[in-house]
């Protein structure tokens, strides 16, 4: 590891714009050499309903970028750790079975215990 404190990012909302720039700096500071946490709160976690999606999609791959789905599934395998709200997974009507399975379930206390005491907290 490079000795930078873990990145956490708290995405708050169901905009799919602001979870592209938590996977987006998370993978960054992965590559960086450092450990990144992205935490969907509430409403947040219907953005992880599959199929993932986004209503930039198009934009973004005419601009090269990948789509939602493909940078969500770039960051799990760069080793970015993902949770989702419990509470967010009800309200959503998702059924955890439907995620990858590489996402995790967690609530705001073991998201932050998880994260350390030297993080450094961002929320989008």
């Amino acid at each position: 590891m490079s000795g930078r404190p873990p990145l956490a990012l708290v995405v708050v909302s169901a905009d799919p714009v602001r979870l592209r720039a938590a996977l987006a700096m998370a993978r960054a500071e992965v590559a960086l050499g450092s450990e990144a946490r992205i935490f969907l709160q509430g409403e947040a976690a219907a953005l992880l309903r599959p199929p993932v999606t986004a209503p930039q999609d198009p934009a973004w791959q005419a601009a090269g970028e990948p789509s939602l789905a493909r940078l969500l599934d770039a960051a799990l395998d760069d080793g970015v750790t993902i949770s989702l709200c419990q509470s967010g997974l009800a309200m959503a009507g998702m059924d955890a079975r439907q995620l990858d399975r590489r996402i995790e379930l967690s609530g705001p206390v073991a998201f932050l215990a998880a994260a350390g005491p030297q993080m450094r907290l961002m929320a989008l």
